[in-house]
């Protein structure tokens, strides 16, 4: 189906406009490439250049649909576009796949004697007074410490429950609060249990747990199951998620993003983008090596499509041993109307590896570590600690499906032509990567 709405998508154009058909595809892609140059001096420029990138990236595609309507091409391409998302969706379904397995089976555990729990009752707006999350674990046998308390942080805290006795720390907050304890509890072997009561808990959801139920994860106090998963370093401070390196982390290290997002961005990314603040990060993994990065984003375990630094999506499995590394760089006006090629346009770096070193011009490179922002000392290797945290699960769990991978079309060409089909895949990036297996 994915073939055939593809070709669909094509005839469309050669019956309506013949040969004609290529001139208005590339008119289509030249203002979509306006587009993406006005969106980029909005973002990296202020004054009378962000007026005119706001404008032109809303002229710029009006103007291409007034043309297709005034040749009457505009029905034509609507349908050839409708064609061409159908495609998509089909051919993403095509190679979409069931999780990879675990290196591990998950296992039986025992009810723990002494289970400690940390709970941040301002995280999630309120998650914990809202699902009475306290009352239900004290009910279920456990210690419940309130984050705060004696002005210690959560890492303080967790380090004196592992000294009294505790035989299985848990977390109910938000990502940053998770990561500090895991280190804790990665650090005495013992088992770490996830409860969902932060904003995103991207952790929590690739964990497989139900984010709207953070209860529900109390269950694995009584009828639970324990899981091998890895956890990422940069260069000391352990991250569950990710680290990112750059724009974004500098963005999110304004103390006024927390209440105004929008505006804040808008206000810093100009210097950060184009001016004397901006980033210049270098990294290198292995044999690849990439300059000039305006954003860097290194995952414990690779994301299925990390383009949005700021939600990077899902990951496929939490016990790979290796580190998913996103690279980004859009440093100038060419470079953003070249992102009408995606992946090829050279702006976006994908890989895998073991160890990633991240450096920069400066001494000290900022970072959000889970959402945390913090102050690295350059260079800051990035590594991975395989299986190095016991997470203990309830035996039900919701497993929230994966989303569907980007479409490979050379991979879809040869599921629906047979084995003997090759296809050329080809690239073209400013940054070199090693061949894909």
């Amino acid at each position: 189906m994915a073939l055939l709405a593809l070709l669909a998508s094509v005839l469309v154009a050669l019956i309506s406009a013949g040969l004609r058909s290529v001139f208005w595809v590339l008119a289509g892609l030249a203002g979509l490439a306006l587009a993406a140059v006005g969106v980029w001096w909005a973002l990296a420029h202020t004054g009378v250049l962000r007026v005119a990138g706001l404008a032109l990236s809303v002229i710029a595609p009006v103007t291409v649909l007034a043309l297709y309507a005034t040749a009457d091409m505009l029905v034509p391409a609507l349908c050839s576009l409708a064609l061409w998302m159908m495609a998509v969706v089909a051919a993403r379904n095509a190679i979409a796949r069931e999780p990879a397995a675990s290196r591990r089976e998950p296992e039986p555990a025992e009810a723990p004697r002494h289970p400690w729990i940390l709970m941040n009752p301002h995280s999630g707006g309120g998650k914990v007074e809202r699902f009475h999350l306290v009352d239900k674990a004290r009910a279920a046998g456990a210690q419940v410490v309130m984050l705060g308390t004696g002005n210690r942080d959560a890492a303080e805290l967790a380090r004196q429950a592992a000294a009294e006795g505790a035989d299985l720390l848990a977390v109910a907050g938000g990502d940053g609060t998770q990561a500090l304890v895991a280190e804790v509890a990665a650090k005495h072997d013992l088992p770490f249990m996830v409860i969902p009561a932060g904003t995103r808990n991207h952790f929590a959801l690739d964990l497989g747990l139900d984010r709207d139920d953070p209860a529900a994860s109390l269950d694995a106090l009584t009828d639970g199951l324990e899981l091998r998963v890895d956890l990422g370093f940069a260069a000391d401070r352990v991250f569950v998620n990710n680290a990112s390196f750059g724009t974004y982390a500098a963005v999110v290290g304004d103390p006024a993003y927390r209440g105004e997002k929008v505006q804040t961005a808008l206000q810093a990314l100009p210097g950060l983008l184009t001016g004397p603040d901006a980033p210049t990060l270098r990294m290198r993994a292995g044999t690849t090596h990439a300059d000039g990065l305006q954003a860097l984003l290194i995952s414990n375990n690779p994301y299925q499509r990390a383009v949005d630094l700021a939600h990077p999506g899902r990951r496929e499995r939490l016990d790979s041993g290796l580190l998913g590394v996103v690279c980004v760089r859009v440093a100038n006006t060419a470079q953003a109307a070249r992102m009408v090629r995606g992946s090829r346009s050279g702006s976006l770096l994908r890989l895998t590896a073991e160890t990633v070193v991240v450096e920069a011009d400066t001494a000290t490179v900022p970072a959000g570590i889970d959402g945390e922002h913090v102050l690295l000392r350059a260079p800051v290797v990035c590594r991975t600690a395989p299986g190095a945290l016991r997470v203990r699960v309830p035996r039900n769990r919701p497993k929230a499906p994966l989303s569907r991978p980007a479409a490979d079309w050379p991979r879809v060409a040869r599921l629906a032509l047979g084995p003997r089909v090759r296809v050329a895949e080809v690239s073209s990036s400013g940054m070199t990567a090693p061949p894909r297996s």
